[in-house]
């Protein structure tokens, strides 16, 4: 089996917003910021191949499907479709991946599964693939608050659902991938924020999503502007590493712009960071 990271189209984002209840005096020593005061992110995917020649996509990235007055807002830096390019470096396409799972529907996580903007008729990708995404957060999709309406993109998720491949995970995690791939839930970014766990020998990889964006979030009082409910999500990262810490577990962080994996690590204070982590061609 192999374990990829896979670049996709990065953005460029206001770090007050990513940072939320830290000062720039903070995080400016963690990540640098432009003139505009925006930070780089990856929107990064993961790809497993297992030992039965399945493909298992972990989110698609924002992809390239925004037209360019959106893109530039949304500080979207390529205007190719970077994770197409990337499956090709490791000899894959679109078509050979056999599910993709959506933690969340946010354009930043799911747009990728949309072909690029300029092309005709938008449709979607992975012609293949069966979409998973949590139940709970499909109904905050397809009727969101006001608060985060902006982050969804309802022709999205009408292809979604008139594709016939879309399968809604509920909230006990179990679906057709268990026990290769469980989930875990997480409400405190999104309702229904759906994490991904990889059973592995050495234990569990997981797919941090929005809960935990990248290496600087690690520190549990860290939450993002974007959060819905910030307290919670604090709640909810504690929680999450105090018991993954104990299984030996890598999370795979979809937004940090340097390091794709990391393994979960406590100090003499108790305090949570992840060390960087590389997992071996081929791992059981």
């Amino acid at each position: 089996m192999e374990i990829i990271s896979l670049e996709g189209n990065t953005q460029m984002l206001d770090g007050g917003a990513m940072f939320g209840n830290a000062p720039k005096a903070m995080w400016e020593s963690w990540i640098q910021s432009d003139n505009l005061n925006r930070i780089p992110l990856a929107c990064r995917s993961l790809l497993v191949k297992n030992k039965d020649g399945k493909n298992f996509l972990f989110e698609a990235g924002v992809g390239a499907f925004f037209e360019p007055k959106l893109k530039d807002r949304y500080g979207i830096v390529e205007t190719e479709h970077i994770l197409l390019q990337s499956l090709q470096k490791v000899n894959l396409s679109h078509e050979d991946i056999d599910a993709v799972i959506l933690s969340h529907l946010h354009f930043d996580h799911a747009g990728g599964i949309l072909t690029p903007y300029g092309q005709g008729e938008t449709k979607l990708l992975f012609p293949k693939a069966k979409f998973y995404v949590g139940k709970e957060h499909w109904e905050r999709a397809i009727n969101p608050h006001p608060r985060d309406k902006a982050s969804f993109v309802p022709l999205l998720n009408n292809l979604l659902e008139k594709s016939g491949r879309l399968i809604l995970v509920e909230n006990n995690g179990i679906s057709d991938l268990s026990p290769f791939i469980t989930f875990r839930f997480s409400n405190g970014h999104t309702p229904g924020l759906m994490l991904g766990e990889i059973s592995l020998k050495d234990g569990p990889l997981v797919f941090a999503s929005d809960l935990i964006p990248g290496f600087a979030w690690m520190h549990i009082p860290i939450s993002m502007g974007y959060d819905r409910f910030p307290e919670l999500v604090i709640d909810e990262k504690k929680n999450f590493l105090e018991d993954l810490i104990t299984k030996n577990a890598k999370l795979f962080f979809t937004h940090d712009s340097q390091n794709p994996i990391g393994k979960i690590k406590k100090d003499d204070k108790g305090k949570f960071f992840a060390e960087v982590f590389e997992y071996p061609k081929g791992i059981e």
